[in-house]
């Protein structure tokens, strides 16, 4: 089941972070389903794009979200969340579309594509990482003074892309928690009897703090909590920014919680 991110937000001053590496942040989302039997080679493409990491100028930081409109078909994905169902249907308006499936994969929230598509991925990346001003997006871990199991996450985001009209709402800031390492044994439904392996599962998704233009900064400190069954060693903080209005990410970053 889904569960909303346990963090206390403070609003501190944050050094300096290390400087880039020069490769592009670029967010690749798939909306899956383990009910679904189109699904698994998508999984599989998710996979790949994060361990190969296939463009040079992009670093491809992957999102797993499993809608859950196809559990009342034989199977509940237990990954499923009806927030990634809603955020599917957001995408869907802002891409003009009439209606959503699995697997669908969006690059950046610019392009939608049918999500086993490797070599059209990588093309979308491409263009992106090549023409997109982004916002810089700098993470750090530290364990909790107070309580050990507790994981402060420091952001500092800088350079934020101007807004392009006088009024232009907030941008808002994303946190996502992806567990790796994560399987089913399918007993129903469309893929009954595989044994479906999952990178990038988000376990957890919510706003954390909102950018309101004119300004370009932003410094923000959540203290994390993880569900004991979430293996710590497989856990990533994933932060980004995305326009509400029309769902351009404008800046992301992606660390280890260890």
């Amino acid at each position: 089941m889904m569960r909303s991110i346990l963090a206390v937000l403070a609003f501190s001053a944050l050094a300096s972070a290390a400087s880039p590496d020069g490769r592009v942040p670029i967010i690749v989302e798939l909306f899956t389903s383990e009910g679904c039997s189109s699904c698994p080679p998508a999984d599989a493409v998710l996979a790949k794009l994060a361990r190969s990491q296939p463009v040079q100028n992009a670093h491809v930081i992957v999102l797993s979200e499993h809608v859950d409109y196809w559990n009342n078909l034989g199977w509940v994905d237990p990954f499923s969340s009806p927030q990634f169902r809603a955020r599917q249907n957001d995408y869907a308006r802002a891409f003009g579309v009439d209606s959503v499936y699995t697997p669908m994969m969006i690059v950046n929230g610019t392009v939608q594509f049918v999500g086993d598509d490797f070599s059209r991925a990588i093309t979308e990346i491409g263009k992106l990482a090549s023409a997109q001003s982004s916002a810089s997006v700098r993470l750090q871990t530290a364990r909790n003074d107070k309580d050990h199991e507790l994981v402060d996450l420091s952001v500092s985001i800088r350079d934020v892309p101007a807004a392009r009209t006088k009024n232009a709402p907030p941008i808002d800031v994303m946190m996502a928690i992806t567990e790796d390492n994560l399987a089913s044994d399918v007993q129903r439904g469309e893929n009954t009897g595989r044994r479906l392996r999952h990178v990038a599962v988000v376990r957890s998704f919510g706003t954390i703090g909102k950018i309101n233009p004119p300004e370009r900064t932003l410094t923000l400190r959540p203290t994390l909590k993880f569900p004991s069954n979430w293996k710590r060693q497989d856990l990533h903080a994933v932060v980004f920014l995305q326009d509400h209005s029309t769902q351009l990410i404008l800046g992301a970053e992606s660390i280890d919680i260890n």
